[in-house]
């Protein structure tokens, strides 16, 4: 390449969710991803190319045992996943909505641990309405001169997932109008050539066809901010855990590379120097698959001291069942009733004293219980740092909530009941079909959807629109998370400030053990079943 020519390559990680080791924390067998084998592409990359970047889109600090370890259990080591990112060099991180799920002094003080920036220009301090954490963006100079500006985004719909003790003192700004602010001053004050957005967020909107394939809440403006939105070059994204390559919307470059290190981001900009600067000319983004690299033995070793002390907590027994409570067809344990499911609600109505329950058999992976209860079996079935609330809601709210729940269902070609595809893509939300308990209920899937709660009782007698119940659900969606719209607003009775990992297992460590079982309070209906 001529001395006018320069190629730039980017890499992007996003939604590690803490996966570092390539190994299951539920099985202990090994799993063709985690960020020890992204390490090695990194490396690669380094090697092959002189111009690069790397960044990290967010959700980072949050979703395995290793980093609940971390966080709860034992925080005088250093964090294992800044520890990972400071020894990969990362350029820059951006916050993700669960980079708060533990608090303000925990991220404050993994920020104040990297060897990076973290940015997001639309988190702000509400006193100042600066960002909270650091430059907007920042500049980066290459060797060659080239100055590459990123700007840090972060959905902006936390409010309504995190508990506001969390989030005190912050304001989340639109991701689109921060975008458009900042952009002109990144190519004025900073004299950026190329302008890359970092947004932890998805797509509203089909890339290809600009139609709505979600409700547009503001979770996700990823197609608005490439319509909408002025100079930008490249648009890293992440937050639905989608796998997206090869993309451009309105002449930007995208990419988005799955969850838990399963892809390494990478865009190559290939550029020419103009009398005013440099211009990006060409574009490509692809996804580079971790499951061929083997793992990084340097980031193995740097977490292995913390991650032997996760493996020892997680053996430890907390109690017994008797009966049976593994899972062995997660689409039957949503058909009927299961006992886990049961469990749960035992643990929630026992905890917080109301009277009615609702709760989520949150993936396809949840194992159940053996027969011996440890730590593993518990954050393996319950794997969200979620804490409970009380609501207060109406009858006619119970029923909208069912409604919602029971489009999580359809009907095939066959007759089978099964999973809506809305459910399925662009990320599966198995988390937002919930099971209650304290009320008898009766769906029926082969009725249009919103008629297809058939039967709707407590005690035997049917439940007033008007009346008042107390119900116990989880933080998420106690605030209309996934949405649950008829819950937002609605009087807090009472607030359980304790995660729901810690309140299972002090329940099961107080009683020793505990027996399986269901009571028949609800069902499906309408359609052929099969597991």
């Amino acid at each position: 390449m001529s001395s006018e020519q320069c190629e730039v390559v980017l890499m992007e990680t996003s939604d590690l969710h803490g996966f570092i080791l390539p190994g299951s924390y539920a099985t202990r067998c090994g799993v063709p991803y985690g960020l020890a084998r992204t390490a090695r592409i990194i490396k690669e990359i380094r090697r092959t190319y002189p111009h690069t970047l790397l960044i990290d889109n967010g959700d980072c600090l949050q979703g395995t045992p290793l980093t609940y370890y971390h966080a709860k259990v034992n925080s005088l080591l250093p964090n294992p996943v800044i520890a990972c990112l400071n020894e990969l060099r990362y350029d820059a991180a951006v916050l993700g909505n669960h980079e708060f799920n533990y608090g303000l002094p925990y991220l404050r003080n993994a920020v104040e641990a990297s060897d990076f920036p973290w940015l997001s220009a639309n988190t702000l301090d509400a006193s100042t309405g600066q960002p909270a954490f650091g430059a907007p963006y920042r500049i980066f100079e290459l060797e060659n001169g080239i100055r590459v500006g990123v700007l840090g985004l972060t959905t902006s719909y936390i409010p309504v997932w995190e508990q506001p003790q969390h989030i005190d003192g912050l304001h989340f700004e639109d991701p689109v109008s921060t975008a458009q602010i900042w952009i002109p001053v990144m190519k004025t004050v900073g004299k950026a050539d190329v302008i890359v957005v970092s947004y932890h967020g998805g797509f509203e909107r089909d890339p290809e066809t600009g139609l709505p394939t979600e409700p547009l809440t503001g979770e996700n403006v990823g197609y608005a901010l490439c319509e909408q939105v002025e100079g930008i070059d490249v648009l890293l994204t992440g937050h639905q855990h989608r796998a997206i390559e090869n993309c451009s919307i309105n002449g930007v470059c995208v990419v988005q590379p799955g969850n838990e290190g399963r892809y390494l981001g990478k865009i190559t900009l290939q550029l020419e120097r103009h009398p005013e600067g440099w211009r990006v000319t060409r574009s490509k983004s692809e996804l580079i698959s971790t499951a061929e690299y083997e793992p990084d033995q340097t980031i193995q070793q740097l977490v292995g001291e913390i991650e032997e002390l996760t493996q020892t907590w997680l053996d430890q027994p907390f109690g017994f069942v008797d009966g049976d409570m593994t899972i062995r067809s997660h689409a039957a344990a949503r058909l009927q009733e299961h006992p886990l499911i049961e469990f749960i609600h035992r643990v929630q109505l026992d905890s917080s004293g109301a009277e009615l329950s609702a709760a989520a058999l949150f993936d396809n992976v949840s194992p159940g219980f053996g027969e011996v209860i440890t730590m593993r079996e518990i954050v393996s079935n319950y794997i969200y740092p979620n804490t409970l609330k009380v609501l207060r809601v109406s009858g006619a709210d119970i029923r909208a909530a069912l409604e919602q729940s029971a489009e999580y269902f359809t009907l095939n070609a066959e007759g089978q009941i099964t999973v809506n595809p809305a459910f399925l893509s662009p990320k599966p939300q198995h988390f937002n079909y919930d099971m209650w308990e304290g009320i008898e209920y009766e769906l029926d899937i082969s009725k249009p959807a919103g008629q297809r709660v058939t039967m709707l009782q407590r005690n035997g007698q049917p439940l007033g629109a008007d009346t008042e119940y107390d119900v116990v659900m989880n933080n998420y969606r106690a605030a209309g998370g996934g949405n649950f719209a008829m819950f937002q607003g609605k009087p807090v009775v009472k607030d359980i400030p304790v995660d729901m990992v810690e309140l299972i297992a002090d329940y099961i460590s107080g009683r020793g053990r505990i027996t399986a079982g269901v009571n028949h309070n609800w069902r499906v209906i309408g359609g052929v079943t099969s597991n």
